[in-house]
């Protein structure tokens, strides 16, 4: 019987479901796009989608102090992971990685800061190809990226082993030195977690 209700519970409290931190250092198809030092004490992995409110949460307040204090100064390195909920977020995530890997963070913190004006509008392709324009997109450029199947099938890929290997199911997740921690953390979270990883 509790083997049975324990089964049908598997994302409950006492699943916490850390992951072992080589299994997550294997890359997509793609490649990471990593920020801070390889050798850092701290690894924090983010699996996001670019239409999730809570995402773009974390990035407009969370992320510029976390990228200040840990990732400038070499204590923490940071992945981005593409986990899009939505075809739109694909999109995003698709113009983001079609230019060089130097423009795949000022693309996402710029489509999660403007996230409002293209996500959830009337006509969000639209809204989105204005948006990369002054990211220096022509039309051109635009419709080749989101047409490009080796982007598409990567982006799939990291999505879809997140789901089958570390069973993430939401946005953003986050996974600290293999600690999974989901949902939007702020500052003051992340630095409780990883102030005893860095230790003095």
């Amino acid at each position: 019987m509790t083997a049975g209700v324990l089964a049908a519970l598997p994302y409950g409290p006492a699943f916490a479901q850390n992951v072992a931190v080589q299994d997550l250092a294997v890359q997509g198809p793609l490649g990471d796009v990593a920020l801070g030092p390889e050798n850092a004490k701290v690894t924090i992995i983010e699996y996001a989608s670019l239409t999730c409110s809570h995402c773009a949460n974390f990035h407009k307040t969370t992320w510029p102090e976390l990228k200040k204090r840990y990732i400038d100064t070499g204590k923490v390195r940071f992945v981005l992971r593409e986990f899009p909920l939505d075809p739109l977020a694909t999109a995003g995530f698709l113009l983001a990685r079609c230019d060089s890997k130097n423009k795949y963070y000022p693309i996402t913190d710029l489509l999660f800061e403007q996230q409002r004006n293209w996500a959830f509008t009337d006509k969000p392709l639209d809204a989105l190809r204005g948006l990369m324009r002054q990211a220096g997109f022509s039309q051109e450029k635009f419709d080749a990226c989101l047409k490009d199947q080796k982007l598409y099938e990567g982006v799939s890929a990291v999505k879809q082993r997140a789901a089958d290997t570390f069973k993430v199911n939401s946005t953003p997740t986050f996974f600290i030195n293999g600690q999974r921690h989901p949902g939007n953390l702020s500052i003051q979270q992340i630095e409780e977690i990883i102030t005893p990883m860095l230790g003095s």
